[in-house]
């Protein structure tokens, strides 16, 4: 309980009690006026000097005022804070910070405790986090990002923390996932991606988890086309790592919504991995393309013939004679004809 106090102690609470102390041993210390007895100038001095070791020593191990702290677990839980408190203390293995309404997770913002072992956001209104805002915290083994409104994670965002191994990312609005996130985590053993917008997985993205026992993936959004085919590999090679694994369905196409991806079967992709044109199509191509392209030619050939030779006829039928030239002839051109 002492020690409970002392952790909880804030630097003005230790320095009151003492200086009253002080107050009260100076008054029974002073020599009596005229008594000869040097000044106590020696003995203020050491009060002096244990002030200033006690000052740091309480701002280290002090908890910050909206919080509880209780050997290194700082519970910061339902507390309305916007951001990640910058006077967490330094020696803090656990901090607890769910539900709150912190949006943004930014750079360094946990350098200052590097034993930490346990980290919880749940249920926040994250939406950003940082390429460098785990940085110091290279002894973490558990994170929850859990209940949050992450829609995009950067590739570095997990390097910091290489003894990761419980991940979960549940109930977020995730679209996808760069192969290389979890790369840099290869203790990884329980990762949660459950209640997000995922529609499919690459084969790279399990190729980095060689230590995963445990994956979350049901309530997503499945796109049951060739593009899926990598994940229902993986969940016929590795059932026993999913629980409920019947729960993993496919959103799209409209035929498949609901199903089981671990039902669909290999040989439904078997059309995947035909190529798009077949030989025949090649002969088709080569033999029919060019016969194609010569015999347009000759049909505009010929239709260029054909309207030479109409225009030709045209111009012959309607041949100029030109002015009459006798007196006759233009008498009998201007005269009006009369019935």
């Amino acid at each position: 309980m002492a020690q409970d106090r002392y952790e909880n102690s804030s630097p003005k609470a230790v320095l009151i009690p003492f200086m009253a102390w002080r107050s009260r041993t100076q008054t029974l210390l002073l020599p009596a006026e005229g008594s000869g007895v040097p000044s106590c100038s020696i003995l203020q001095a050491g009060y002096i000097f244990m002030v200033v070791l006690l000052v740091p020593l309480s701002s280290a191990s002090g908890c910050p005022v909206v919080c509880s702290c209780s050997s290194g677990e700082v519970d910061c839980k339902d507390r309305q804070l916007l951001l990640v408190p910058d006077d967490l203390p330094a020696n803090s293995t656990t901090v607890l910070l769910d539900y709150n309404s912190i949006a943004v997770l930014h750079n360094h913002v946990f350098m200052r405790q590097p034993l930490l072992r346990r980290l919880s956001l749940h249920s926040n209104i994250i939406m950003s986090i940082h390429s460098q805002a785990l940085v110091g915290l290279g002894k973490l083994q558990e994170l929850d990002l859990s209940g949050n409104s992450l829609s995009i994670l950067l590739p570095e965002t997990f390097f910091p923390v290489p003894h990761l191994t419980v991940l979960n990312l549940g109930n977020n609005k995730l679209v996808s996932l760069d192969p290389e996130l979890l790369g840099a985590l290869p203790y990884l053993q329980t990762l949660s991606l459950h209640g997000n917008a995922l529609t499919s997985l690459s084969s790279a993205f399990f190729e980095n988890l060689p230590a995963l026992h445990t994956l979350r993936l049901d309530d997503n959004s499945w796109v049951c086309t060739c593009g899926i085919q990598p994940l229902s590999q993986w969940l016929t090679d590795n059932a026993d790592k999913v629980p409920d694994l019947k729960s993993i369905s496919c959103k799209l196409p409209a035929r498949l919504a609901r199903y089981p991806i671990i039902d669909i079967g290999n040989k439904s992709f078997a059309h995947c991995h035909e190529p798009w044109l077949l030989p025949q199509d090649y002969a088709f191509f080569l033999l029919i393309g060019p016969s194609c392209f010569l015999g347009s030619i000759c049909i505009c050939f010929l239709v260029g013939l054909i309207a030479a030779a109409c225009t030709k006829m045209w111009m012959g039928s309607h041949k100029y004679q030109g002015p009459p030239t006798t007196r006759a002839e233009r008498q009998r051109i201007s005269r009006p004809a009369y019935r």
